[in-house]
C-alpha cells in the first residue's frame, strides 16, 4: 500500500469528529482539477510513509483522535487497504473512506463487513460530462451508478459532494445531478480552488452568486444540499 501523505489532525474532513487523514496514492480517473496530482500522476516513491509508522502514530493518538479518514487518490485500489483498516478499527478509531465511487463491489464489501463508519463519494458531473470531466475519452458509469444507488439504501452514513469548476459544470449538470440523486442524505456543492497541485491548470471556481444559483437547482431534488468551502 502506498501511503504517501499523513495529516496528523482535522477538524473538518471527518463531520462532527477529530480526526486524522491518510492518503493513498493511485487513481484511476485523471479529474484536471485533482487537487492532488502528486498522488495521481506524478507520484514519489520518496515520499512513501511506512504503514508502521502511521498505525504507531495512531497508538499514541488513542483517546485524541476520534477517527481516521482514508483518501487518495482513489483508496479502494490499494492492495491490503482492508488489513489496514482492520488494524486501525482495532485501536478503536471511526474509519471514514473517501471514494469515487468505481468500485462498487469493493465499497459494498468494505461496508457490509464493518470496515468502514461513514463514506464521502465523489460525484464528478452529470452521466453525459462524465468521461470529460474525469480526464478520460470513455467512461462505463454502471459501477458509479451502483455505488450511488448502494450508498442511498442507507445502510451506512454518506454524503455525496461534486466540486464545481467552471470549465466543466453548467446549469443543466446542476438539474441532471440533482435528479440523480434525488433524495440522497447529504450533497455538497463544492466550491474549487486551485491547490497548486492540479493535473491541468488554469482551472477556476465560479462566484459564490454563482454557487448560490446552483444550490437553488440541486435544492429541487435534494432539500439538504449544501455549499461547502465557499465565502
Amino acid at each position: 500500500m502506498d501511503i504517501q501523505g499523513l495529516q496528523k489532525l482535522t477538524l473538518l474532513d471527518y463531520p462532527g469528529k477529530v480526526a486524522c487523514t491518510v492518503f493513498l496514492a493511485g487513481c484511476n480517473f485523471r479529474c484536471p482539477f485533482c487537487h492532488n496530482a502528486s498522488l495521481v500522476t506524478h507520484v514519489d516513491p520518496a515520499n512513501d510513509i511506512p504503514e508502521t509508522e502511521v498505525l504507531d502514530f495512531l497508538m499514541k493518538r488513542a483517546g485524541v483522535l476520534d477517527g481516521v479518514c482514508i483518501t487518495g487518490g482513489e483508496p479502494l485500489l490499494a492492495a491490503g487497504l482492508e488489513t489496514f483498516i482492520e488494524k486501525i478499527r482495532a485501536m478503536g478509531y471511526l474509519v471514514k473512506l473517501d471514494t469515487n465511487g468505481s468500485n462498487a463491489g469493493r465499497l459494498e464489501s468494505f461496508v457490509e463487513k464493518g470496515l468502514v463508519d461513514y463514506v464521502a463519494m465523489d460525484v464528478k458531473n452529470s452521466p453525459a460530462k462524465y468521461a470529460q470531466t474525469i480526464g478520460l475519452e470513455e467512461y462505463d458509469l454502471e459501477n458509479v451508478k451502483e455505488s450511488v444507488r448502494y450508498l442511498m439504501e442507507g445502510k451506512i452514513p454518506y454524503e455525496f459532494r461534486t466540486t464545481v469548476v467552471r470549465e466543466f459544470h453548467k446549469r443543466d449538470d446542476f438539474e441532471e445531478i440533482g435528479r440523480w440523486l434525488k433524495g440522497a442524505e447529504k450533497y455538497y456543492l463544492q466550491g474549487f480552488e486551485d491547490s497548486g497541485d492540479l493535473i491541468r491548470p488554469g482551472l477556476r471556481g465560479y462566484t459564490k452568486e454563482i454557487m448560490d444559483q446552483a444550490l437553488e437547482i440541486v435544492r429541487k431534488y435534494i432539500p439538504n444540499a449544501q455549499l461547502r468551502g465557499i465565502e
